[in-house]
């Protein structure tokens, strides 16, 4: 016996299928009309698309200003030896993410303040005075950024991207283009930022030894090391006031 629930899963698919071929076969049904969209810029002429395209780059440059606020400034390096030192810490999350990115920031802050000072006497003041064109206030506001970038950059850094870019070796620092600067740049942070992290892991690694040891040759091998070492790190942390040395080494770093 056929039960209630298939009989009205039966019309329910007969119904269906009924639709769908009603659907295909009715001739007042068009499936070709479908939903346009338009844009209008509201640009009558060349004049005014030239102002849209501006507009268009301009807020495509806001989009990507976060990540070239990142890479072209002291911001890679903090940002990574604060990780390496909350990592030899053993706490990986103490200090929280937000706390470690707001340092980091406000850090960054404070060591590009005379760059940004410059770029802002130089290019941008000028530039909201009409004193000077678009293409006038970005060569000088680059300058600044540029002159930082190259007092932290490695000179074999650099060379790999000249060389890889296929050009010249230039005669002198100025005429070396900025798009092999700034990969040089980050290159050369993120090797700096590495070389502090393993600096920081040192004393810390010798603690995690010294406490390993000391659990084995007493026969507390089901005792994690670490459980014991912590308390250990985070005084010694303490009193060699580490906060203020790591801060102090990295802001120096850049001087």
């Amino acid at each position: 016996m056929i039960n209630r629930h298939e009989v009205r899963s039966r019309i329910m698919w007969m119904m269906l299928v009924g639709v769908m071929v009603w659907l295909v076969m009715s001739p007042s049904v068009s499936m070709a009309a479908g939903p346009s969209v338009n844009i209008d810029f509201g640009a009558d002429g060349p004049k005014q698309m030239a102002v849209v395209i501006q507009i268009l780059i301009l807020l495509t440059v806001l989009s990507v200003a976060p990540a070239l606020f990142i890479m072209v400034t002291s911001f890679t390096r903090i940002v990574i030896v604060l990780s390496f030192l909350r990592q030899a810490l053993g706490t990986p999350t103490v200090p929280p993410n937000q706390v470690l990115l707001s340092l980091a920031l406000f850090l960054t802050m404070f060591i590009m303040a005379p760059v940004g000072q410059a770029v802002y006497q130089n290019a941008v003041q000028p530039l909201m005075a009409e004193q000077i064109s678009y293409e006038d206030a970005w060569k000088k506001g680059i300058e600044p950024i540029r002159g930082f970038m190259l007092r932290q950059v490695r000179e074999k850094d650099l060379e790999l991207f000249i060389k890889l870019s296929q050009m010249s070796k230039p005669d002198r620092v100025e005429d070396v283009p900025t798009q092999a600067i700034i990969p040089a740049f980050i290159l050369s942070e993120l090797r700096i930022a590495f070389q502090i992290g393993f600096l920081i892991y040192i004393p810390f690694l010798i603690i995690d030894m010294v406490v390993a040891s000391i659990l084995m040759s007493m026969g507390m091998m089901l005792l994690p090391p670490v459980v014991i070492s912590l308390p250990f790190k985070l005084i010694l942390f303490v009193l060699a006031d580490g906060w203020y040395l790591v801060v102090g080494s990295m802001v120096r770093s850049f001087q």
